[in-house]
């Protein structure tokens, strides 16, 4: 049986990303590196310049981590987190 993964594709500023909303418990998500390599492909998954994911955070309301087409964790995103206060608030 396959896992459905919910999941919102949205652009800012040209750039496109695939947001998963990991707030709740019900997206776990393992080895997130081969996941954004997986979903980031143009010709076989969803396509995308990168993968964001919408966590909980001990600080704020929720915290954004952003992981590039190729797998790599970037630090911040100025376009992916235009989306993601749409998708937030």
């Amino acid at each position: 049986m396959k896992n459905i993964m919910k999941f919102t594709k949205m652009q800012g500023l040209g750039n496109d990303y695939v947001y998963i909303d990991c707030y709740s418990n019900e997206n776990k998500i393992e080895n997130i590196q081969n996941v954004a390599r997986t979903i980031s492909n143009r010709h076989f998954g969803i396509g995308s310049d990168g993968l964001i994911l919408i966590c909980k955070s001990n600080i704020a309301d929720f915290k954004m981590r952003m992981f590039n087409y190729d797998g790599s964790e970037a630090e911040m995103c100025g376009n992916g987190i235009r989306c993601v206060r749409k998708i937030c608030i």
